[in-house]
């Protein structure tokens, strides 16, 4: 495939008379032209580092997607800067596919005042890049081939089966499988598997705890829920680059959902994009795009079964892969039982849950919490909750709760009649909060 890639890139070339080069949606250089030029502004220090190292810097990648690139459906004209190291203005010709974008092709630019290509010769270079898009999508449809072998590793038990099934993965992934990845959970996931995600090297669905999965899965691989949980495997560049995961990530939830994910992903991101914005902020403005990774399927509109997506810390290898989707399980956990942390939570940013979820993989039912956690105490619980959260002192709390402190302690003490706690110890503020924590995992 790489030779027809090769190709296709060379006839535009020939069409457009400048020499193209060719990458996919993260940026990773798939084939370039011949450059015969003499002239020293044709290779600048970006399309310098793209050939050289085969990828574009998260910098790089945020300025030109900047640009709005990622939504395009015709070639963009962008400008020179030499600040950001582009010596020569770009033309950029989406590749796209059934209105998902696949990659780019890129083109230098002619001289300002020089004429440029003709539309002609545009339009037919456009048809060649639906061509490329076609090739892409096969290729990235073939992770989704992967479901099995993926699924296997998630869902096997420990010992020798979970070994034979990470070794079965690393040998269908060849030499990517030794890549930097991370683990994303979503759920609960409607319907069927998505056909690919942009950057997923496989993706497959997971049964919830307590659902029926195939011969051989392991119970209670995914989370408890409405449905099963939609595993995806992210491609990632370095442990510190995980704008991209959390894009594809928000494009995967409803739309109605994206802008807070597009949040968690980096947004207030701000600066000139000669100086180039960080990557974070090149997630928020395409989770916001549309239509540029897929399309989100319709889900719940919220409550104990709104969807969900965590993330988890990013992995070297798949042997650390099981893991690292528990870590993926128990963020998408955490963002149902607090909804500051979602709709997409990052295991690293989770807190107390990360101990927590894994402690409570069943619903916590603590007998000094059960009587405080039925409806009708609910005002007395989110008390104790918001005094414990504010580590134990009145004025906070009671700022916090909009009461007088009075009214406070007068809750706190019915608080402790309920429960049978003393709420000047430690150890039964520590239950307590645990139990608290707990009782909204789902």
């Amino acid at each position: 495939m790489k030779g027809d890639y090769q190709d296709l890139v060379d006839e535009i070339s020939a069409l457009l008379g400048a020499p193209a080069t060719l990458e996919n949606r993260d940026f990773r250089l798939i084939a370039f032209g011949a450059h015969d030029s003499d002239d020293d502004l044709a290779m600048d220090p970006v399309r310098t580092r793209s050939i050289l190292t085969r990828q574009s810097t998260a910098d790089v990648r945020s300025w030109f997607e900047g640009f709005g690139i990622a939504r395009a459906t015709g070639p963009v004209r962008i400008p020179a800067a030499p600040d950001a190291g582009v010596f020569r203005g770009r033309i950029c010709l989406p590749v796209r596919h059934r209105g998902i974008v696949q990659g780019y092709v890129w083109l230098l630019d002619q001289e300002p005042g020089a004429p440029g290509p003709e539309p002609a010769a545009l339009d037919a270079a456009m048809e060649v890049a639906q061509r490329i898009g076609v090739l892409l999508a096969e290729e990235a449809k073939a992770g989704a081939d992967l479901s099995r072998e993926f699924r296997a590793v998630l869902t096997a038990g420990r010992g020798w089966q979970q070994d034979m099934a990470v070794a079965a993965l690393r040998a269908a992934l060849g030499p990517g499988g030794d890549g930097l990845h991370a683990a994303v959970c979503v759920a609960p996931w409607p319907g069927e598997a998505p056909a690919s995600v942009p950057g997923a090297a496989a993706v497959c669905l997971v049964p919830r705890r307590g659902g029926a999965g195939e011969p051989g899965d392991a119970p209670g691989a995914g989370p408890a829920g409405a449905g099963p949980a939609l595993a995806v495997l992210l491609r990632l560049r370095s442990t510190d680059a995980l704008s991209p995961a959390l894009t594809a990530v928000a494009r995967l939830l409803p739309r109605t959902a994206e802008p807070a994910a597009a949040t968690a992903a980096g947004a207030g991101t701000t600066g000139s994009r000669a100086q180039g914005a960080a990557g974070a902020g090149a997630a928020t403005r395409a989770a916001g795009s549309g239509g540029s990774a897929g399309a989100a399927p319709a889900g719940p509109p919220g409550g104990a079964h709104r969807m969900t997506a965590g993330v988890a810390d990013p992995v070297r290898g798949l042997a650390e892969l099981p893991a690292a989707w528990e870590q993926a399980v128990a963020a998408a956990r955490a963002a149902v039982a607090e909804p500051r942390l979602g709709p997409v939570a990052q295991w690293s940013q989770i807190g107390p849950y990360r101990l927590l979820a894994s402690l409570a993989s069943d619903p916590v039912d603590d007998p000094a919490a059960r009587t405080l956690l039925f409806p009708a105490h609910r005002e007395l619980a989110r008390t104790a909750e918001v005094f414990l959260d504010c580590a134990g002192q009145a004025g906070r709390a009671a700022a916090a709760l909009g009461i007088h402190r009075q009214t406070l302690y007068y809750r706190l003490g019915r608080v402790e009649q309920l429960t049978g706690l003393d709420l000047d110890a430690g150890e039964d503020r520590l239950l307590l909060h645990m139990a608290l924590k707990a009782s909204r995992l789902a």
